[in-house]
């Protein structure tokens, strides 16, 4: 299954908790492909821990690749390459995590038909090898979303299962703009259908993932005066009327991430042993990422039976 993360705007914590999610895939047993195509900003081995290709890869990438430049497009083994303590000792009965990089260096480029032939070659390469595999797009109505749309639309790829994470934050701003990126006339759902897509089956491929939201009822914020607890209540309570407004209401959320002081700070990676060791993650925060990971492939919250 192809799983395609998307945002309207940057800073919604898309790479991380897509990064998040192949992690938690992986350790189920799924052979995990991560696909980093921020081509703008590829620095998906960050989260991953990879030295050497924290700003993309000195090899040829999926710039490269895709550009005609090179046959295939590097690859790193994340358990074998990164520098997080808790993953240099591959977990037992975990599947294979494969980033696929953006070259160092690389930009936002148009493509054309040579390029998006070469798009589905590699999309269907990476379907068929791994049970999951994560592509991560640049932010907004981007080239790289133009192609996947383009690529996901074309004839050899009509039977290869596709779905959409939208994320957002849970402010007015990234709402509005969570939704416009699928639903207005220069939206998803309307380049999908220029493309060759039918519309509700793409809208029926296409969930939202609620990020860096705060629970006013948590120990997290438990220190507020009264005033600012109400306050927090009812601006909760005005976003999901304005989400529902939005056509990305509760019936369209895939999962919703806590606000989450790690990852404020630090982009990573979050593990049992940060949770019940450390102790610097808080346990909400992953149970919510492995829910959301298991949703993933659970039909049952993609409207189907």
């Amino acid at each position: 299954m192809l799983v395609f993360a998307a945002s309207d705007k940057g800073g919604t914590g898309r790479s991380v908790t897509s990064a998040n999610l192949a992690y938690q895939r992986a350790l189920t047993g799924d052979h995990v492909a991560y696909v980093d195509f921020d081509f703008g900003s590829p620095t998906a081995a960050a989260v991953f821990d990879v030295p050497g290709a924290l700003r993309g890869t000195e090899e040829p990438g999926l710039h490269s690749y895709l550009e005609g430049e090179a046959p295939e497009p590097a690859r790193i083994d994340v358990w074998r390459q990164t520098e997080h303590p808790q993953l240099r000792t591959r977990p037992n009965q975990s599947g294979r995590l494969v980033l696929f990089p953006g070259d160092a260096g690389g930009g936002e480029f148009a493509t054309g038909a040579d390029a998006l032939e070469r798009c589905v070659d590699l999309l269907l390469r990476i379907d068929n090898e791994f049970d999951v595999t994560l592509v991560d797009l640049s932010a907004g109505r981007s080239y790289a979303v133009d192609m996947v749309l383009a690529a996901t639309a074309h004839p050899r790829m009509r039977y290869v299962p596709c779905r959409w994470l939208v994320f957002h934050r849970w402010t007015r701003q990234h709402v509005i703009a969570a939704s416009g990126l699928v639903h207005t006339d220069h939206g998803i759902l309307r380049g999908g259908v220029e493309r060759g897509h039918d519309e509700e089956t793409l809208r029926a491929s296409i969930r939202f993932v609620r990020a860096a939201v705060p629970d006013p009822e948590s120990p997290l914020w438990a220190q507020g005066s009264p005033a600012q607890a109400a306050w927090m209540q009812a601006c909760d309570e005005a976003l999901r009327r304005l989400a529902a407004e939005h056509r990305i209401g509760d019936s369209v959320v895939l999962g919703i991430v806590p606000l989450e002081p790690i990852l404020q700070w630090r982009e990573q990676l979050i593990t049992e042993e940060d949770v019940l060791s450390t102790q610097i993650a808080n346990k909400e925060t992953l149970e919510a990422l492995e829910e959301i990971a298991r949703r993933l492939t659970d039909d049952a919250h993609w409207g189907q039976p």
